[in-house]
């Protein structure tokens, strides 16, 4: 896959693909943490806004459902769905250059700086790929020192988007310095136990 140029974004882009990798014959149907979504629209939804995100930043086409009202539906292998959707993002980041005052992206207020721009869709990528990781029983993806590095960004973005993109912030949250992603994930409206509900 091509490169963006930027670390913290590259990491985040290689953490999806490899719980996607993952996902068992019979597992887009389950359960996730993003409680209204199964494994397929979470999926669908991650891909969308990459697409989105390069979309904004070349004027190239975007997803063709929207990304928040994802149906799960797949037309072919889950691979086949993200990967395009990385390469675009990627090769669209990679003409970005740190320091640029204004970056579009898909949510408000529409226009940021690079590295907000770059953290906006690395937390994205990298929150989603822990998203399918616990649903479809594979390892996090979500390191302490990834978790940490996207904290930042996950502060100057969250608030703004609550109740949209982002759930209300869970307390008592767990020590960032101790608990980098469990800390993360509350902040951003998850519980780093979750677990599939019982059928």
């Amino acid at each position: 896959m091509t490169a963006s140029e930027w670390d913290l974004l590259d990491q985040a882009y290689a953490a999806l693909p490899s719980v996607v990798d993952g996902i068992p014959d019979d597992g887009r149907h389950r359960p996730t943490p993003c409680d209204q979504w199964n494994v397929g629209q979470v999926l669908q939804h991650a891909a969308g806004d990459q697409l989105a995100y390069a979309a904004r930043l070349t004027g190239g086409p975007g997803p063709a459902e929207d990304p928040f009202a994802p149906t799960g539906a797949l037309s072919g292998t889950p691979a086949e769905l993200l990967e395009p959707a990385l390469e675009a993002a990627a090769e669209a980041f990679a003409g970005v250059e740190p320091g640029t005052a204004e970056v579009a992206v898909p949510l408000p207020p529409f226009t940021v700086p690079a590295e907000t721009a770059v953290a906006a869709a690395a937390l994205d990528a990298a929150v989603h790929a822990w998203d399918i990781a616990v649903a479809t029983g594979q390892i996090s993806p979500l390191t302490p020192a990834l978790a940490a590095a996207l904290r930042p960004g996950a502060q100057v973005l969250a608030e703004p988007l609550r109740g949209f993109a982002y759930a209300p912030a869970l307390t008592p949250a767990p020590d960032p310095e101790a608990d980098p992603a469990g800390s993360l994930l509350a902040f951003l409206g998850r519980r780093a136990d979750w677990t599939p509900p019982v059928a």
